[in-house]
């Protein structure tokens, strides 16, 4: 796998398949374990990613890494962190659906090196991408779903909860803590497949 996942990587770095490539300084790949049983997707590289070549380096790499930190997951060594575009939009804006589409054969061959066996999905915009939906954010965060045979997460992004800091229950920054601690347990074997609720304690 380890070779296969260098190969990949190295055909990354060279891609030219949509416009993102005249303008970005480096293309973002990954960052932490290949061999993680979690891989933790977001939507697209900022500033400071497409400056050090690594996904989640910025504010929201920083509040990320806190709260896997909080539920007890080391970011460099029980997750593999991606998104889902490797190459930073101009402005930080949105990926298009061209963009996506282009860079959709990465993902997926992606996922399918490093094999995890469930993925936290950071965002509206990956969400949507990835399951093919567009139910909103909102009611799909905290739900356990399947894709290809592995079990899937969605939450919101942390740059949201950047623009929404407050801690009390019910707020964004709570409820994502509460779907990561889900995804903790799924890791540990307390749950299995599906889970019903993301409300429990």
């Amino acid at each position: 796998m380890r070779v296969s996942l260098e190969d990949f990587e190295a055909s990354c770095l060279q891609c030219q398949r949509c416009d993102l490539a005249q303008e970005r300084k480096t293309v973002v790949v990954s960052r932490g374990n290949p061999s993680a049983r979690l891989m933790v997707i977001g939507e697209a590289p900022g500033a400071d990613e497409d400056a050090q070549g690594r996904p989640f380096v910025g504010r929201s790499g920083r509040l990320l890494d806190a709260c896997l930190a909080e539920v007890g997951l080391d970011q460099a060594d029980d997750t593999y962190i991606c998104n889902l575009i490797k190459c930073r939009p101009p402005g930080n804006r949105r990926p298009t659906p061209a963009e996506l589409m282009a860079c959709r054969p990465w993902l997926d061959r992606q996922i399918l090196e490093v094999d995890p066996e469930i993925l936290f999905i950071l965002g509206a915009t990956a969400t949507a991408s990835l399951l093919q939906c567009r139910t909103p954010i909102s009611r799909l965060r905290g739900q356990w779903t399947e894709w290809e045979g592995r079990s899937v997460m969605p939450s919101f992004h942390p740059s949201y909860l950047l623009r929404n800091p407050s801690r009390d229950p019910g707020k964004p920054r709570s409820l994502f803590m509460a779907d990561l601690t889900h995804v903790k347990r799924a890791l540990n074997g307390v749950v299995s497949g599906l889970s019903p609720d993301s409300s429990d304690p």
